[in-house]
């Protein structure tokens, strides 16, 4: 009967020993990844403004390109285009004979 208790005992010892080693392996595991990504995110951070200040001056850009196409079209050529050139043969206005 003392070696079924025994037995018993070890395993659920084993058991109880098998959850808690998972348990500690995953916090370990999670406190690792968790440094990880502090460190790096100083680095991201940088790259993620230097890319929203790329896309900034591009649409800055696009804008004022935008803008002088507007203006140069609305100022115009700063000449009157003439209407249309007179023909070089009278247009008779009754027809003889009738």
């Amino acid at each position: 009967m003392e070696q079924a208790v025994i037995a018993a005992l070890l395993l659920v010892g084993l058991v109880i020993g098998a959850g808690v080693g998972a348990s500690y392996a995953r916090a370990k595991r999670g406190w690792k990844d968790y440094q990880t990504v502090r460190t790096s995110v100083p680095g991201a951070r940088r790259n993620a403004w230097a890319a929203i200040r790329g896309v900034a001056v591009k649409l800055a850009v696009i804008a004022l390109l935008l803008v002088g196409a507007a203006a140069y079209a609305a100022s115009g050529t700063g000449q009157e285009r003439a209407g249309p050139a007179p023909t070089g043969t009278p247009t008779p206005s009754h027809r003889p004979g009738r």
